[in-house]
């Protein structure tokens, strides 16, 4: 029976990753901003970016595996603040990964598809990244250092949507709530990526730990589509009207960050080491679909403790 430790465990991955463990062993999961209450795993608050406090998690708690989910993750907000964003999202991994090292534990880093400029798609593993904003070059600097220091550690490049904390954490969630308030909203017909149910990401991670994988994985689903495809197919997978998402270009959307427009990613590595096909958009989004008919939701803003 594996201990886990979570970083991050009040966001979306975070949460659901210690969510699943849970059910397999020994979980801890560790919160900053937002705390956790009636959650069926340890919660310890931590700021990880003061120096010491990942190695002296690590040395109290004495996990067999850490998986580094938190991250400075808004984009713009990353633009804006590039010192805070190089601390939280390449300095703070890199240590987490030198004190994993030290301790023999073994470490899955939370990485991004972003690390790639989105000019071709088709990505692999070992193609060479060209990261466009602050976020995807902190991120990338991240898996430099990670596999410096800990070379046996997972580096799992992903995207992913599901229901959170707060409900408004994810494009999935941000289809649902405008759509089914009966509100219009945009959807980028530029920007193809290749989204995961976190649900299934969560589960596919685990199932790496148990392999004892190493280096550097594309976690993602087998198919792509643009933002604006993946709104539509969410509308008719809910009932709702697509009618109310326009198609547009992420230029006209006033948002500050550059998007990598083709994040089309393969996935064959990780099919082949796990000897299973990663999940498509319909499987995924019938599950979204289901966890919110079975009020999967309503249940996860019960955990929900705001920290003053």
């Amino acid at each position: 029976m594996m201990r886990f430790l979570i970083t991050g465990a009040s966001g979306l991955l975070g949460l659901h990753l210690a969510l699943y463990t849970a059910g397999q062993g020994p979980t801890t999961g560790v919160v900053h901003h937002n705390d956790l209450i009636r959650v069926p795993f340890e919660v310890v608050r931590a700021d990880l970016a003061q120096p010491g406090s990942a190695a002296g998690l690590l040395n109290h708690y004495k996990p067999d595996v850490v998986v580094h989910c938190a991250a400075m993750a808004i984009l713009d907000a990353c633009e804006k603040q590039p010192g805070k964003a190089q601390r939280l999202n390449a300095e703070v991994p890199g240590e987490l990964a030198a004190a994993s090292a030290q301790q023999r534990i073994k470490l899955v880093h939370i990485s991004t598809e972003s690390v790639f400029d989105g000019q071709r798609g088709d990505y692999k593993e070992d193609d060479i990244p060209n990261p466009l904003g602050v976020y995807s070059r902190t991120k990338l600097e991240a898996e430099k250092l990670v596999m410096q220091a800990a070379p046996d550690a997972v580096i799992a490049r992903v995207n992913f949507y599901g229901w959170s904390l707060t409900g408004q954490r994810s494009l999935g969630e941000f289809f649902f709530n405008n759509l089914s308030s009966g509100k219009r909203c945009n959807g980028f017909t530029d920007v193809f990526f290749c989204p995961l149910l976190v649900s299934d990401l969560a589960e596919l991670i685990y199932k790496m730990v148990e392999k004892d994988l190493k280096g550097v994985y594309h976690v993602l689903s087998s198919e792509s589509l643009s933002k604006y495809d993946f709104g539509c197919r969410l509308a008719r997978q809910f009932g709702l009207d697509e009618s109310l998402i326009t198609p547009i270009s992420w230029r006209e959307s006033g948002l500050h960050a550059q998007r990598s427009p083709n994040l089309r990613m393969n996935t064959d590595k990780l099919s082949r080491d796990l000897d299973e096909i990663m999940p498509t958009q319909a499987a995924g989004l019938q599950r979204f679909y289901t966890q919110y008919t079975q009020g999967l939701p309503q249940r996860i803003r019960l955990f929900h403790r705001v920290i003053a």
